[in-house]
């Protein structure tokens, strides 16, 4: 047991809270001792609702009998004034970030609130809902040839090994078009590709992991059943990952990596020069 207290830690914003929580989760990650209880509130766009949280704040403070941390995207000045009626550790990430560009660029900043919500009137938001709809809609194998054509990467692997979540975060994040394929019992006794994958070799990557953890996750959605036993698993594993060196085709071990790092392996190792939204 230990003697670490427990420090909650707020990620507050104008708008959805993603960009303070993201660095955020970077930073403490470095301290894999501390304790931390995590709090988001977005959309603080007004002096009322920053007062609201900096009394949250106080009472995160007498409940833990520390003071919080706050990371902090509030580009209002009257809004950053209320909130830090609290006694806690600010990070503003604003303040850290906008001096600086302000002196490089010689211009001052819009200090707009929501300023990030006008991508949903560009092209880029528009890629993005399109992969999104494309990732849900080539799920698991649901493809015809032709489909597959428009994807921008085909990750393959066995069933429960990583591929649909990965597919959507790239189609959220990046706006990559992916799909995916499960290799079953029917490949490996075939010890080849679906005909359809064949055409789209420089597509495709691979997941593969630890048939410990594979078992798992498994057991959770059929528990005691041949398909989540540790046997089974290992067999898959082990058969995915010949079939993938016979067919030379790229492919990442998921067990300890974050969906963050795999699918900036993939992007790296399909060559896809995205932009994070």
């Amino acid at each position: 047991m230990t003697d670490t207290p427990v420090r909650t830690v707020f990620f507050i914003s104008d708008g959805t809270g993603i960009t303070s929580e993201t660095l955020g989760h970077s930073l403490l990650a470095q301290f894999p001792d501390a304790r931390f209880r995590q709090v988001r509130i977005p959309f603080v766009d007004d002096v009322d609702k920053a007062i609201d949280c900096a009394n949250q704040i106080r009472e995160a403070a007498q409940r833990d009998g520390v003071r919080p941390i706050v990371f902090s995207t509030l580009v209002n000045p009257e809004t950053v004034r209320g909130l830090r009626q609290a006694d806690a550790l600010f990070i503003d990430l604003f303040e850290q970030f906008i001096g600086p560009l302000e002196t490089e660029l010689g211009q001052r900043s819009t200090h707009a609130v929501g300023r990030f919500h006008g991508i949903a009137d560009s092209l880029d938001y528009k890629n993005r809902i399109e992969a999104i709809n494309f990732a849900m809609a080539h799920d698991d194998g649901v493809s015809s040839d032709g489909e597959l054509a428009e994807a921008d990467v085909i990750l393959v692997g066995v069933s429960r090994s990583g591929k649909t979540p990965t597919s959507l975060y790239l189609a959220m994040q990046f706006g990559v078009k992916a799909a995916n394929y499960p290799l079953i019992p029917e490949d490996f006794e075939r010890n080849k590709l679906p005909g359809e994958l064949h055409h789209y070799r420089a597509k495709l990557f691979g997941l593969t992991i630890a048939p410990e953890r594979l078992s798992q996750i498994r057991q959770e959605r059929r528990p005691n059943s041949r398909y989540a036993s540790l046997e089974n698993c290992r067999y898959e594993i082990e058969a995915a990952q010949k079939l993938m060196r016979r067919e030379n085709i790229r492919w990442l071990d998921s067990t300890a990596k974050s969906i963050e790092e795999i699918s900036a392996t993939i992007l790296q190792a399909v060559r896809l020069n995205r932009p994070a939204y």
